[in-house]
């Protein structure tokens, strides 16, 4: 019957102290303020359920109570160890009589735990329930049997109590220990799932904002992610390039480099970069440079190709402009040197030459002499110009003026070839801020070359109207042969021409002034067609904007 009884108390037991423990499980919030003391209070009740369910035994009172009180003492610590031990105390004085043992033994539970508690502070909860439990059964032996006398000769009532308050002990540790051990799990899980979706929050946030275009290859050469940016740098969507080869995107000229660049990605295990042009979705080509880092998978081979890729076609532009700043730069040194080494001789030469014309009229040589001695002449005036910086005075001048001047000066050579000149301009000033001379050898310039353009005559269109910027443009259109289109990029270029007798320097030369009066010049040419150039100026009224 005794053991019935501890089975039913010991069951009690198990069920309110994992009640708690599964409630708070599936209940997802904040800690409770004063989480100790409720808990204590908690145990307390606890306790007294179990006194309540005491059987007595020769007038004395027995229950496992002293398990709950030894967990709390252990977990919770003396001071919510003392509430729960009122609690046990009290009721357990309520329950039946023989109070001083109770008080006594209470007493000394209570002064010895609360020592062993705080010398043991340090240790885990577990460790402090396994030395609270053993001072327990020695307290036990040393009081109830020993020191008053209650059942000395029943050995085997003491040992069967111990033991249930034992067992109580151990089932409430491992319920304790368990759910702890699992809300730990739980939190940990939690914390590293957070911690992942926050990071790869970041990663999006990144891979989403980034202008970069982030591509990641597998080993079978085939792309499984591609960034947003790649929607906004070549239009392209993101489903449109998953269901493409990737080289067919790819520049012919650059597949090739580009696959030996992923090849020995492969081979060697290290990071190289790669430039080519990228196919944009309105048919240009868009020049990039391409990180490319091979990713390392468990078995130690690479699994993935992580390519950066960035637009550098600004880059290119800007490379080309230096390129071409520096090449004017020692061009227009060297020229300006060697037109002063040639100009004072030449000079002498030439007046030479006119004197012998003087006496000598009558050979025919004499013309063909000066026009030669002419031509060289002109062409150190435009090294001169090209090499040496010209200080310009500004004034205000009207374009349409300018214009009519030096078509008027051109006529006489153009009558001569059958060219005429067709001048389209609305009708109001365009009045610009310039250097006269100098626009008007642009003009010169222009003119020249659509007239030598035409050798079987034909018609030049000259129209002057105001742009869309508030500026001035002026187009000049001639009938001529045209000029081959991947050529016209290089038009201004120093020493670069497609005439026979050119010197490359004319244009140059043209675009050096309208550079310096903040205007652009363009191109447009078809073969045997003709050519059309503008020329866009600001006007006055901005200029000083």
């Amino acid at each position: 019957m005794i053991l019935l009884d501890y089975m039913i108390n010991l069951s009690i037991f198990s069920l309110m102290v994992s009640t708690p423990l599964i409630i708070r499980s599936f209940i997802n919030h904040k800690p409770l303020k004063q989480l100790r003391l409720w808990a204590a209070l908690y145990a307390g009740i606890v306790s007294s359920i179990l006194v309540g369910l005491s059987f007595e035994e020769q007038g004395y009172s027995y229950d496992i109570r002293y398990a709950i009180l030894i967990l709390v003492f252990a977990y919770l610590g003396p001071a919510a160890g003392l509430i729960t031990g009122s609690f046990t105390l009290i009721s357990r004085l309520m329950a039946s009589d023989n109070w001083l043992p109770a008080i006594v033994g209470w007493l000394i539970i209570m002064f010895f735990f609360t020592l062993i508690n705080m010398r043991y502070s340090h240790l885990k909860p577990a460790k402090r329930t396994g030395i609270l439990a053993g001072s327990y059964i020695v307290i036990y032996v040393l009081t109830v049997p020993l020191l008053f006398n209650v059942f000395r000769d029943n050995f085997g009532f003491h040992f069967q109590y111990l033991l249930f308050i034992m067992l109580g002990v151990m089932i409430g540790g491992l319920l304790i220990e368990s759910y702890e051990n699992l809300y730990r799990i739980i939190t940990e899980k939690k914390n590293m799932e957070k911690t992942l979706e926050e990071s790869e929050a970041k990663y999006r946030l990144i891979a989403e904002n980034t202008s970069d275009l982030i591509m990641v290859m597998d080993k079978e050469n085939g792309i499984s992610y591609f960034s947003p940016s790649h929607e906004i740098v070549l239009g392209y969507k993101v489903s449109e390039l998953q269901s493409v080869e990737l080289c067919q995107l790819i520049h012919p000229d650059d597949v090739h480099p580009f696959a030996k660049t992923i090849e020995n990605i492969f081979e060697n295990n290290e990071s190289l970069s790669v430039e080519f042009r990228f196919l944009h979705h309105e048919g240009h080509w868009i020049e990039f440079e391409s990180r490319c880092m091979p990713v390392i998978g468990e078995e130690g081979v690479i699994e993935h190709i992580v390519m950066i890729s960035r637009d550098i076609s600004e880059r290119k532009k800007a490379e080309e402009i230096l390129l071409q700043s520096e090449k004017l730069s020692i061009v227009g040194e060297l020229a300006a040197g060697v037109a002063h080494e040639i100009r004072n001789p030449l000079t002498t030469i030439k007046g030479f030459v006119q004197l012998y014309k003087k006496e000598n009229s009558s050979i025919e040589f004499n013309d063909l002499l000066l026009s030669e001695l002419e031509r060289i002449e002109t062409i150190t005036s435009e090294m001169l110009t090209l090499g040496k910086p010209q200080a310009i005075q500004l004034n205000r001048a009207n374009l349409r003026d300018v214009i009519e001047n030096t078509v008027e000066l051109l006529s006489p050579q153009a009558n001569m070839k059958d060219i005429q000149f067709i001048q389209k301009c609305e009708d109001t000033d365009f009045v610009i801020t310039c250097e006269k001379n100098q626009i008007k050898q642009v003009f010169l310039n222009i003119f020249k070359n659509a007239m030598e353009a035409m050798p079987e005559g034909g018609d030049i269109e000259i129209s002057l109207k105001k742009g869309e910027n508030e500026d001035c443009v002026i187009s000049v259109k001639d009938q001529g042969c045209g000029i081959p289109e991947e050529l016209l990029p290089r038009l201004g270029e120093p020493f670069y021409t497609l005439k026979e007798k050119g010197t490359g320097l004319g244009l140059m030369i043209c675009h050096k002034i309208i550079k310096q009066h903040q205007g652009i010049i363009s191109y447009q040419s078809t073969l045997n067609e003709g050519t059309l150039i503008e020329i866009h100026l600001p006007l006055a009224s901005k200029i000083f904007e």
